[in-house]
């Protein structure tokens, strides 16, 4: 099983929209930042002598670390991982106070995509020192399943929504051969675009909104890659396949054509037209409207911008 392609679409969303993590630690370690707290990503490589680890996300907010593995089976080693990790943070992080070193350790947790009965709420470790103190090192654990979908958006977890479609993939089969059941998942996904339009309407928020669709079909296209009817039906509620992130290649083709419509003027003319074409359900279209100019022209003039 591919599982890397959980970890890519998590640091993808971690590495380019890690404002997206803020409510998700909000959740996780009853904090309250704000949506616009400034965030500072720290590295996720750290070289120890046996190789290097790899974490998937260390995030400074407030002056605190914050550590988020994304897990996509329940492994039982995970606690011991998560000490390693924390510990190279930590070692890192680490501040010379005289001839002490202070060692703050990360606040941590891991995001489950699947979970059991037996997933714990808490993993923990407990260490005896060398002078006999007894330390439990315990971080807790977030488990997709437990989430609906107005509970993500209640609670602004949209960084959950790509893997939405894993609280289902046990019934993908079943779904692609009874109708009422794959209508019941057509129209979840039909709310959630709609959500997800409300949620991030505006101009300054359209490549976003096209960044988590991106994202979204990709699991769902991955996890229903064996059931053809389900996959495309899917990606037709959310708007298209297409698995690169849409807003680079659109930024950078919008600057060229900036360039000879006024740049300040054609980046902000075209970024509220494919605001409005996605707020219309015309996704489809934005592709046409970037790379052909006369076709843009004449969305320009129907929308009046």
């Amino acid at each position: 099983m591919n599982n890397t392609i959980f970890d890519d679409v998590f640091r993808t969303m971690i590495e380019k929209m890690p404002y997206l993590a803020v409510p998700l630690i909000n959740e996780v370690f009853h904090t309250s930042y704000p949506h616009d707290v400034p965030i500072v990503q720290l590295r996720n490589e750290h070289q120890q002598e046996n190789g290097e680890i790899i974490t998937d996300s260390c995030l400074k907010i407030g002056g605190k670390l914050y550590h988020i593995e994304c897990q996509s089976l329940d492994d039982t080693t995970m606690a011991i991982r998560m000490i390693e990790y924390d510990f190279s943070i930590a070692v890192e992080n680490a501040q010379k106070q005289g001839r002490r070193y202070r060692m703050d350790f990360p606040k941590s947790c891991v995001l489950y995509l699947r979970s059991g009965n037996n997933t714990p709420d808490f993993l923990e470790v407990e260490m005896a020192l060398a002078n006999g103190n007894i330390v439990l090192y315990q971080i807790p654990t977030i488990k997709l399943e437990t989430y609906t979908k107005d509970g993500i958006f209640e609670k602004k977890l949209l960084m959950l929504l790509p893997f939405y479609i894993m609280r289902y993939e046990k019934d993908i089969h079943e779904m692609s051969e009874n109708p009422e059941l794959f209508q019941c998942l057509l129209n979840e996904y039909e709310e959630i675009r709609i959500n997800l339009v409300k949620e991030l309407s505006g101009a300054d928020k359209a490549a976003l909104y096209m960044d988590l669709n991106k994202l979204i079909i990709k699991i769902a296209d991955y996890i229903c890659q064996s059931e053809e009817v389900v996959r495309k039906g899917i990606g037709e509620v959310m708007g298209g396949k297409v698995l690169e992130l849409e807003s680079e290649r659109l930024w950078a083709e919008g600057k060229a054509i900036g360039e000879v419509e006024g740049e300040a003027r054609g980046e902000e003319r075209l970024s509220v037209l494919i605001n409005r074409l996605i707020l219309d359900g015309r996704s489809t279209e934005i592709q046409s409207v970037v790379t052909n100019a006369e076709i843009r022209k004449k969305m320009y003039k129907e929308y009046g911008i």
